[in-house]
């Protein structure tokens, strides 16, 4: 999960992760609140909704839309810990290491950026 080039890469290769993109809205919004809060949301969206192993709603607690993010999870395979298991081997029986949460939080941000460039 270091790897960040390597990992969009292959998502790119996912026929149902790569048709995630941005719409202009969620563009719009990001421009409107700046990147530093979208992370700031990214970091409270993993830690209260995907670093718990006890999430009684595993694979339904990310939507697929209402927020820059959560676009972004879903097209990383970050959005229930179903997802991170089949995607990146990290173990569901347990709740997610600060090291995990950031490298989570890495990989979203570069999709992010990637979505964003020249927008």
């Amino acid at each position: 999960m270091t790897d960040t080039r390597a990992i969009l890469k292959r998502l790119e290769r996912s026929k149902f992760r790569s048709s995630f993109h941005l719409k202009q809205k969620d563009i719009d919004y990001i421009h409107a609140k700046g990147m530093d809060t979208i992370m700031d949301h990214c970091d409270d969206f993993i830690r209260t909704r995907l670093a718990p192993s006890d999430l009684p709603n595993d694979g339904k607690q990310t939507p697929m839309k209402g927020h820059p993010v959560f676009i972004a999870q879903h097209a990383t395979a970050c959005c229930c810990r179903g997802c991170l298991s089949r995607w990146y081997g990290i173990d569901k029986n347990r709740d997610l290491s600060e090291t995990e949460i950031r490298n989570i939080e890495r990989i979203i941000g570069a999709w992010i950026a990637k979505e964003m460039e020249g927008r």
